[in-house]
């Protein structure tokens, strides 16, 4: 079975996301996306609320599986039994950046390949830090998250600011 995980904190998960998840289904025949837990960042939304959602827009796809993992990526995928590590690019600098990590984690564990897939362009400009922005700056954050989590997070947004 061809296994790969997308890894990231999705907090929140977005368009560039999904394009990713969605484009590399045909590829695997399963993607456990991999919700990495950082005791040194302070996340937007839950770790619960981020995997629901996840859960909620991939209800009715039976390759995708939804894990939380700590410490190293090469070592989740060793737990999981994945081969493969999924990474977005949208742009020049992201591919330097995500090479320098798939180099490390290929020197740590040589069976576990990276591979890079293009975000399409109309999702290129964007990224959850900045959708973030969007948000705690009571903007207009529908524009760059998957239907099935618009509404619940425009709620968070007003109870955010009252």
């Amino acid at each position: 079975m061809r296994t790969a995980l997308f890894p990231g904190t999705f907090d929140p998960i977005t368009l560039g996301h999904t394009d990713i998840i969605d484009r590399s289904m045909d590829l695997f025949d399963k993607i456990i996306i991999g919700i990495g837990v950082n005791a040194g960042k302070q996340p937007m939304f839950p770790l619960e609320q981020r995997i629901n959602w996840i859960q909620n827009i991939y209800k009715d796809q039976p390759k995708i599986e939804v894990k939380t993992y700590t410490g190293l990526t090469v070592n989740f995928c060793e737990e999981i039994e994945a081969q493969t590590i999924i990474r977005g690019l949208r742009t020049v600098s992201d591919f330097e950046y995500e090479k320098a990590i798939a180099d490390m984690n290929q020197m740590l564990n040589p069976q576990i390949e990276t591979i890079f897939l293009a975000c399409s362009a109309k999702y290129s400009s964007f990224s959850s830090t900045m959708v973030r922005d969007v948000i705690r700056n009571q903007g207009d954050s529908s524009l760059f998250l998957p239907m099935e989590i618009k509404q619940q997070v425009s709620l968070i947004q007003q109870t955010m600011f009252q």
